[in-house]
């Protein structure tokens, strides 16, 4: 197996008028094999836990991948409830930052960013929920029992051809546009994610990856890793080592959460 360098914490919610919700997780973040730069960079610290995958020329992608997380740290450490309009305000400031620090870029300097949050929502803020949001083809999904549903859909060239039914997901796999994205932070539109509300569900899994994983491991790898590993540590490390082991073409970057609902003594 590949020396990896996994990350790992756990978190206990409580949740008004219900059982607490036990959160673990493990992450990684990987350079792979064929690049010499990681422009990847990931946040795990509750309730935010998202990956970015950078994008432009010399060392362009690695600021604006790291100008999403800080901006998402930023709020995470302030204290304030990460929400949607807090995501979208972070968003913005990376743009910002950005442009100060590279400046305008033929490359298109840009990051995918998706992942999820926890919220309350309802009567006196009691339900608990995760949004799940989304720019561009980094993926989140999630395995609930035996079934893994991707709950995001990709920005990008093959997935609108996919959904107008001009090619194949299977087609889609070796399509020539396959690294052409429509939609990224950073670009002259809008950061505006997808959006999609969750709610916390027990045993639930999460897998939240930059497609460096995701061209390395088809669906059913995904499963079958997530299905096999006890914890999200195990998990992680064997998604991570499967993809290097396929080739690691692209920076890989993963993070495996479970949720469980805590009995009462």
């Amino acid at each position: 197996m590949t020396e990896i360098d996994v990350r790992t914490d756990s978190y206990v919610v409580n949740v008004p008028n219900g059982q607490p919700l036990a959160l673990s997780w493990a992450s990684v973040t990987d350079t792979g094999r064929k690049r010499q730069v990681n422009q990847d960079a990931i946040i795990v610290e509750y309730p935010v836990f998202a990956v970015a995958d950078g994008m432009g020329g010399h060392e362009a992608g690695e600021v604006a991948s790291a100008a999403v997380i800080a901006r998402l740290a930023e709020r995470v450490e302030s204290g304030e409830t990460v929400d949607r309009m807090a995501v979208e305000n972070a968003l913005r400031d990376a743009v910002a930052d950005m442009l100060e620090q590279v400046g305008e870029s033929d490359l298109g300097t840009g990051t995918t960013v998706t992942g999820i949050v926890l919220g309350f929502s309802g009567p006196e803020n009691s339900v608990p929920s995760w949004t799940v949001f989304n720019i561009g083809d980094s993926r989140v999904y999630r395995l609930l029992g035996d079934e893994l549903v991707q709950v995001t859909l990709d920005h990008s060239v093959v997935q609108e051809l996919i959904s107008i039914g001009a090619i194949t997901p299977a087609e889609a796999e070796s399509h020539p546009h396959g690294n052409v994205i429509t939609r990224a932070v950073g670009f002259s539109d809008e950061p505006l994610p997808d959006y999609t509300e969750v709610p916390i569900q027990d045993k639930a899994r999460w897998l939240v990856c930059s497609d460096g994983l995701t061209k390395e491991l088809t669906d059913f790898g995904l499963r079958h890793f997530l299905l096999q590993s006890p914890t999200p540590e195990q998990a992680v490390r064997a998604l991570v080592d499967a993809a290097l082991e396929n080739g690691g073409r692209d920076n890989v970057s993963a993070i495996v959460l479970d949720e469980l609902l805590v009995s009462g003594s």
